[in-house]
């Protein structure tokens, strides 16, 4: 469902985006881990044409997404801070979303996303400018819910959330997935990544260093791979 294929990208002379290739098959949770400037989200703005690659492929359900308007039909984008209009309500932010993606939406089918993504009642009618970063969040997957989105992409999604509220986060992504989404989710975040993702990318400097089967890998080894591949390239780079 998602796929890059060699992608190279590069910004005055300086590689961001090494020979990148990964799969995100329909119903799996991919999450590329690294630090800022591993090329984590360089490689999300290429798959939603905000970049075009220097070389390589992006594609989403086997269209290239810079060949084709019809890919971003398919998608919904999840930015680390989600911009909502303040002064709405989340129904009437999300008939707003509905209306410029072409699709009419009854205020049943709304309370039916927000009640899957466990936004209380009683904030529905409340502006945003009240609403935490994690009940935006919830605004923000409703409407994947209701433009049934195959692919959702997610940039630092829990970032600033407490515990619990990222715990409901995955939870909400957890049920986006068996629902048959393709997820790709960038993160510095172990314990999330670690707890959601099927397969977890490690990201140094624009490559992928490797790919990870997260089925049954203990949190631990997850971390010290993690430091001993960004290290042991760090040591390569000091010492050429």
């Amino acid at each position: 469902m998602l796929e890059a294929k060699n992608l190279n990208k590069s910004f005055s002379e300086k590689q961001v985006i090494n020979d990148l290739s990964f799969k995100v098959e329909q119903g799996e949770i991919m999450c590329l881990l690294g630090a800022n400037g591993a090329g984590k989200s360089t490689t999300l703005n290429i798959f939603l044409n905000f970049l075009q690659p220097d070389s390589g492929q992006a594609l989403i359900d086997g269209v290239n997404v810079h060949s084709s308007s019809g890919s971003k039909e398919k998608l919904v984008y999840l930015p680390e801070q989600v911009n909502l209009y303040q002064e709405f309500n989340a129904i009437d932010n999300l008939k707003y979303l509905a209306s410029l993606s072409g699709l009419t939406v009854s205020e049943a089918q709304i309370n039916a996303a927000l009640d899957e993504t466990g936004l209380e009642p009683g904030a529905r009618s409340q502006s945003l400018k009240n609403y935490s970063k994690g009940m935006r969040q919830k605004v923000g997957i409703a409407f994947a819910i209701i433009r049934e989105a195959k692919v959702l992409l997610l940039d630092e999604p829990t970032s600033g959330l407490d515990p619990s509220a990222t715990l409901e986060f995955i939870r909400i992504v957890e049920q986006l997935a068996k629902k048959g989404a393709a997820i790709l989710m960038v993160t510095h975040d172990f314990y999330c990544a670690h707890t959601l993702a099927d397969k977890i990318g490690i990201m140094d400097k624009g490559t992928l260093l490797t790919l990870l089967d997260n089925k049954q890998l203990p949190l631990n080894t997850l971390e010290n791979t993690y430091h001993e591949l960004i290290s042991g390239k760090s040591a390569i780079r000091e010492a050429s």
